[in-house]
């Protein structure tokens, strides 16, 4: 299952990438022979094997309850919070990454 020159320039344009025609001979051989090193998994019989969309299968995120476990051990919250640059209530402030909130000065 060869890709021919014209192949290769349509996932070349498709992926909006500009290759003269000596790179596009180069990129030519080079996805032919990345083809040609995943032959030999196609020789597997995989009649009425169902596809793999996830190697873990179901997987879930198991959150645990915010629980004080050993109080004796636990940080009280204002030496926790003692050297935070800025702090809200019992909470650490810190810059947004999903944009900026104007009336709090771009901290989240």
């Amino acid at each position: 299952m060869a890709l021919s020159r014209e192949d290769v320039q349509g996932i070349a344009g498709y992926a909006r990438i500009a290759l003269t025609d000596e790179e596009l001979d180069e990129m030519t051989a080079y996805m032919n022979e990345a083809i040609d090193l995943l032959e030999p998994i196609r020789q597997y019989d995989l009649d009425g094997v169902d596809p793999t969309f996830h190697p873990i299968g179901d997987l879930s995120n198991v959150m645990g309850e915010d629980i004080i476990d050993d109080s004796a051990r636990a940080l009280p919250i204002d030496v926790a919070l003692k050297n935070a640059g800025s702090t809200r209530d019992r909470y650490f402030r810190v810059p947004s990454i999903l944009g900026t909130d104007e009336d709090e000065g771009g901290i989240a």
